[in-house]
């Protein structure tokens, strides 16, 4: 028993082992959206070049990328299969497809087991099969053209800049490991290559909460907007050029919570010539309020003093969140185009999940009326975060 059950940990561990560059790719199973065969076999694609494209339907880059994709599909109709897969449910790729209704093959991989032979951080990702099913290359949208295509298919070798992402799952352990007793510490590091944008402010871990910051690939913009108050995107003025654009990594420890964002704030100053204030425009905006109070009173309230952040284009699950909160989701993520206030005057902590079509204002305009909330445009003063370099 015990050797069979060792035998089933060594299979299940080459079955999902990562496929290495020129090897036999596995007959996985890919789960169809958009066509009348629901899932297809990788072997059923054999005397095709294969290109799974791997994105999300939040990702700038991967739609940017798209027309290059089904230009080539509709040049190699007959020779070329490309599939571009994404982990998010059907019916998101449904809607996504509905109003952006490119000529490809959709597919979804929500458990991420097509990630398991192809890892990857950073969308999208290219990866490249050959008509006998064996691994080309796992590189990047723009490096596959019609001239690699044509080589392909004369049999020729081709040379494709490989994509080779940072697979570490804890970048703090890894780069910025600190001891717990650490009272304080400015740290600075060079941007991480093959690894995504992010920030950690360590609320969950009681040793560093409300006096660690770290910062891994962000750009010298938005730590500055960090320092400043967590300034959105969409309220600040950049002139920084080419130096806000820079990545870079940096871990701060203080002795004190209350003294991070003015650490913060020094440490910037002393390190880079930049001037930061905070000047104020009359905008047109969108004002948040509460148009309809018995829809408003369904709205679920928070019942256990939890607070949760998860928001993306599309897709918002956050608990304990206020509607000053909930406005900013709606002026980052919600895909209208416009700065949003709240003058609700509510002081209600609420649940709030649910995922929504950012490629069209309605569907994010009916939820609101759903929930009892309405949208109106104002002129307002605003404030705004200016940078400049001195």
């Amino acid at each position: 028993m015990k050797k069979i059950l060792i035998a089933l940990m060594l299979l299940n561990s080459l079955v999902f082992a990562q496929v290495k560059k020129g090897n036999k790719v596995p007959d996985f199973d890919i789960q169809m959206v958009n066509t009348s065969q629901k899932n297809v076999k990788l072997s059923e694609l054999k005397g095709k070049i294969v290109w799974l494209e791997f994105w999300a339907t939040w990702c700038g880059p991967c739609i940017g990328a798209m027309p290059h994709l089904a230009d080539l599909q509709e040049k190699y109709k007959d020779q070329l299969r490309v599939i571009a897969i994404s982990n998010e449910p059907a019916k998101r790729i449904e809607q996504f497809f509905a109003v952006k209704p490119f000529n490809l093959s959709f597919a979804v991989d929500t458990a991420n087991v097509l990630r398991k032979y192809f890892p990857y951080q950073l969308i999208p990702h290219s990866v490249l099969i050959s008509a006998d099913g064996k691994l080309i290359s796992s590189t990047n949208p723009e490096q596959i053209t019609a001239k690699i295509i044509d080589s392909l298919l004369k049999g020729q070798a081709v040379h494709l800049e490989e994509k080779r992402d940072n697979l570490s799952t804890d970048y703090v352990k890894d780069y910025f490991y600190a001891d717990d007793q650490l009272k304080s510490r400015v740290l600075w590091q060079p941007m991480i290559k093959g690894a995504g944008g992010m920030m950690f402010s360590h609320l969950d871990k009681p040793a560093f909460s409300g006096r660690r910051l770290t910062f891994i690939n962000a750009s010298l913009s938005s730590i500055f907007r960090r320092a400043f108050g967590d300034f959105p995107y969409e309220r600040t003025i950049d002139s920084l050029g080419s130096l806000g654009e820079n990545n870079f990594c940096l871990d701060l420890i203080v002795d004190s919570k209350h003294k991070l964002d003015e650490e913060l704030k020094q440490e910037l100053v002393k390190k880079y010539k930049v001037e930061a204030k905070i000047k104020e425009q009359i905008k047109e905006v969108f004002v948040l309020t509460i148009v309809d109070q018995e829809k408003f009173a369904q709205v679920k309230r928070n019942t256990d003093n939890s607070r949760t952040y998860f928001a993306r284009h599309g897709a918002i699950d956050q608990k304990g969140i206020l509607l000053k909160d909930f406005a900013e989701f709606l002026e980052g993520f919600g895909g209208l185009g416009s700065l949003v206030i709240d003058e609700s005057d509510n002081a209600d902590k609420l649940d709030i999940k649910f995922t929504f079509q950012p490629e069209d204002k309605n569907s994010i305009l009916a939820i609101l009326n759903n929930m009892g909330l309405g949208l109106r445009k104002e002129h307002k003063l605003i404030s705004f975060l200016v940078l400049k370099r001195l």
